[in-house]
Formats: C-alpha cells, sequence, structure tokens
C-alpha cells in the first residue's frame, strides 16, 4: 500500500486526506513510478475546488512529478527500470508510487535533478508553447507577463530575454518586482500601485505589446486587451482571480486584435511534441538559458499549506511536494 492525498468532495484543503492506497503493477504500455518530488500549481487548486468538473467521485490532485521507474509492462520501448523521469498529466500526482502510461513519461537529462524537473514540467513545457506557438516570439518583439514573479513568469521573463524580445511583468509586492527584475524583465509594474495598462503604454511610447500572456483572468483581461498593439494577441492561459466575465469578441474589433485560450495539455497530447517541446526546455535548463529555483518544499502530506499559500498569492517561484 502507498499513501496519497484524496479529495472525495470538491472544496477547500480541508478535503485532501491522507489516505492508503492500493498502487498495483504495471500492465501493457504502462510502468510503475516511485515519486521522488511532485510540482504544485493552480491546476491543482482549480481541480481541487471543483472549478474543472471530476471524471469519477474522488479525485487525486497534482499535474507534475518525477521520479524513478520501479517496474515496466510489456511492449515499453525506451524505458527501463531506474530511469530517473518525469511527467506531466491533469492530475494524479499527490500520491508515493503510480502506474502510468509510459508514453507519457520523458527521460531526464544528467543536468536536471528530479526536484528542479518537477517543478518545471507544466511551468516549463507552458511557457515554451506560449512563445513558441500560442505566439511565436520574435527578437525586438514587446511582450507582457501577468504575474512575473509566480513560477511560470520566472521562466517566461528569461525565456523572453534569451529570444530577444523586451519583457514587461506584473507583480504584486515590492519584493516580487525585485525577484523578477532577476529573472529577464526589463520593467516590472506593481499592480497595487499602478494601473498597468497605462504604465505599460507609458513604457512603449503609447505603442503597446505584440502579446500578453495573462494567467490571472478575471481582474486583467480587459487592461491586457487594451495594452495590445493592432493585430496583437491575448493569450489567457489562467484564471487565478477567477474566470474571465462578459468578454464579446467585439472587445478585439479595435485594432483588429486576437485572443487564445491555450491548454498546455493540447500542445503535447502527442508524444512527438511531448519529446520535442521537454528537449527545447531540458535545453535551456542545462545552457543556463533559463533558470528555475525550487523556493519552497513542502511535506506531501502537508499539500493543503502549499495550496493556502498559492491561493493567497504569498509564493514565489516554485513550490514542491516531497513524498
Amino acid at each position: 500500500m502507498d499513501m496519497a492525498l484524496v479529495a472525495s468532495r470538491p472544496g477547500g484543503p480541508e478535503v485532501m486526506e491522507w489516505c492508503a492506497l492500493e498502487t498495483g503493477e504495471p500492465g501493457p504500455g504502462e510502468a510503475l513510478v516511485r515519486h521522488t518530488a511532485i510540482g504544485v500549481n493552480f491546476i491543482d487548486v482549480y481541480n481541487r475546488t471543483g472549478l474543472y468538473p471530476w471524471a469519477e467521485d474522488t479525485m487525486i490532485p497534482g499535474a507534475e512529478a518525477a521520479g524513478v521507474v520501479e517496474a515496466i509492462g510489456a511492449g515499453v520501448e525506451g524505458l527501463k527500470v531506474g530511469d530517473r523521469v518525469a511527467y506531466v498529466l491533469k492530475f494524479g500526482a499527490y500520491r508515493e508510487r503510480r502506474v502510468l502510461a509510459a508514453d507519457r513519461l520523458v527521460v531526464l537529462p544528467d543536468g536536471v535533478s528530479d526536484d528542479l524537473a518537477a517543478s518545471v514540467m507544466l511551468k516549463g513545457l507552458t511557457a515554451q508553447y506560449l512563445v513558441t506557438s500560442s505566439y511565436a516570439v520574435k527578437a525586438g518583439d514587446t511582450v507582457l507577463v501577468h504575474a512575473a514573479a509566480g513560477g511560470v513568469g520566472l521562466i517566461l521573463g528569461q525565456w523572453l530575454k534569451a529570444l530577444g524580445a523586451r519583457a514587461i511583468g506584473t507583480a504584486g509586492s515590492a519584493e516580487k518586482v525585485a525577484l523578477a527584475l532577476q529573472h529577464g524583465y526589463s520593467d516590472v509594474i506593481n499592480y497595487r500601485e499602478e494601473n498597468f495598462a497605462e504604465k505599460v503604454m507609458e513604457l512603449t511610447g503609447g505603442e503597446g505589446c505584440e502579446v500578453v500572456y495573462d494567467s490571472v483572468g478575471k481582474d486583467t483581461w480587459r487592461g491586457s486587451i487594451s495594452c495590445l498593439k493592432p493585430f496583437g494577441m491575448f493569450a489567457n492561459f489562467g484564471q487565478s482571480s477567477g474566470m474571465i466575465e462578459d468578454f464579446k469578441l467585439s472587445d478585439l474589433a479595435s485594432g483588429s486584435k486576437a485572443a487564445c485560450r491555450p491548454v498546455l495539455f493540447d500542445y503535447v497530447a502527442k508524444r512527438s511534441d511531448l519529446e520535442a517541446r521537454a528537449a527545447d526546455l531540458f535545453d535551456k535548463l542545462v545552457s543556463g538559458a533559463v533558470k528555475a529555483d525550487v523556493v519552497a518544499s513542502v511535506p506531501l502530506k502537508d499539500a493543503g499549506k502549499a495550496h493556502k499559500a498559492l491561493e493567497g498569492r504569498k509564493t514565489t517561484g516554485a513550490t514542491i511536494l516531497k513524498p
């Protein structure tokens, strides 16, 4: 038997209960992984609260993890017992061991630790598809990133700088502003003290941005769209302040702007895409172009504390859970 955090109903952090579960053995095409580190992300909160509907009566949160392969089922290729691996899935990682489809696992290179991998599979792959696919950032572009001191935001700032783009960020405290400025941003706006949309237009001489990457949602979307240049892209990939309400296509009409609501799992649904995007991410990490620090480590059993900190916007960078 292995231990896991299981939610029996949607709700607050207290609905996650520490339970013993039978893990089982891998079947054809599957692998058994012993987790060594598990990431914490807003999607875990969205799942726990029921914002994203459950497929079953109970739910185990957790979208990213790293670990060691302990057994493989029939027909599995390119993977062996003892390999260090990582994955990103919609849920199910808040447990000590797990059986899952082997084609969802990527083998970790020597320069990427288990803790680092568990902190960047979701956040790093999100940054990767945002800058390459939701909008293909090019040198000279001006980009606005909300929550610049968060897990995705700190990676985006560095990635954008490496691409030769100008990254402008928003953050909610002087400490977070300072942290973001250390991670590739040319300017960071404290949205609690200034109107970010007005400040962006001031910083850009009235021109605005080619793209806005917005994971905040309800509180920021109108300002985000107003920051765009003509033909600019509003990429909304999260809703930490709540779901966007009252959006109309006509909101994009001034300047012939565009909007998208990308989801990571669509960008890595094919094995070939998962491998290519993970390889790009790992290359950035190993080369040092992107650095991702694990800021906090919490015992898996205490994941509720990590959720409260995340929901209260009290975190910077990445938090991981240790089984």
